[in-house]
């Protein structure tokens, strides 16, 4: 997008940041793909958090194709050092390159790429890709969510009868769930975990404690326009492109069903 000046776009969602965002991750699936499955150099970072070569190649992609197109965006992703000029722009790019390395490298298909645009703290862009399953995820502010086009929106009500749940076993077993209930499987990657409330594919989901800004931002856009919500345990909205990016637990689901479970967790403290 050269020559376009940050002023003409303050304030709204741009339909060229848009098509950028899907265009970039579309691609940066692709990539990941391609080296899905394949000999990987992979290491930890911080003790415990596995990183490959694949993540690397993908970072770099999608900062390319991002900060070459609007330079004057902020940039926050998982495998890039931390620069403190984010927290002076009103807009910023927060990026998994790949979340769910684990996954990833241990050639399951439960991974994704996932990509926001923040704007004064708030997504207003998302997109979330699984190439193994071809599955597009995406969201403006205002506009709607989609999966590969077709608008999706969270499950209602407010029962907890017969629900498919997703998360944390202890967190779990605090909802106490009344018999019917269905706990799903581990899913590896917390963004696709959200994105399955926005589909209904999950009606409430659990993200455990040291979810970091680019685990949730666009997966949250994606809840959030699918009638969805996602929070703390407390209710309260998430904070983006702060100094601190952790985060402690949270809960998504349907509005209603969002709003049951925090009172029930409000109810009873953890003790």
């Amino acid at each position: 997008m050269p020559g376009a000046s940050p002023d003409t776009r303050q304030g709204e969602v741009g339909s060229r940041d848009a098509a950028l965002l899907a265009a970039t991750v579309r691609e940066a699936g692709a990539l990941a793909l391609s080296m899905f499955r394949t000999e990987l150099r992979e290491w930890t970072k911080g003790g415990s958090s596995p990183v490959s070569e694949a993540d690397i190649a993908v970072n770099d992609l999608i900062r390319d194709r991002l900060q070459s197109a609007v330079p004057d965006y902020g940039w926050l992703s998982e495998e890039s050092a931390d620069d403190p000029a984010r927290l002076e722009r009103q807009r910023v790019w927060i990026i998994d390159p790949i979340d769910g390395t684990r996954a990833y490298l241990a050639g399951r298909e439960d991974w994704c790429v996932s990509a926001a645009l923040v704007e004064n703290a708030s997504p207003i862009l998302a997109a979330v890709f699984a190439p193994v399953s071809q599955e597009f995820f995406f969201a403006t502010r205002g506009a709607g969510a989609t999966l590969n086009g077709a608008p999706i929106r969270a499950s209602t009500g407010r029962d907890l009868e017969f629900v498919k749940v997703a998360g944390p076993k202890p967190l779990i077993e605090r909802l106490a769930l009344p018999d019917g209930a269905h706990i799903l499987p581990r899913i590896g990657s917390l963004a696709l975990r959200l994105c399955g409330v926005a589909d209904c594919r999950v009606d409430v989901a659990f993200a455990g404690g040291q979810s970091r800004d680019w685990d949730l931002a666009a997966a949250d856009l994606i809840v959030h326009e699918a009638d969805g919500t996602l929070t703390t345990l407390a209710g309260e909205a998430i904070v983006y492109n702060r100094p601190e990016v952790t985060h402690g637990v949270l809960v998504a689901a349907g509005r209603d069903r969002h709003a049951r479970i925090v009172e029930h967790f409000r109810n009873r403290p953890a003790g």
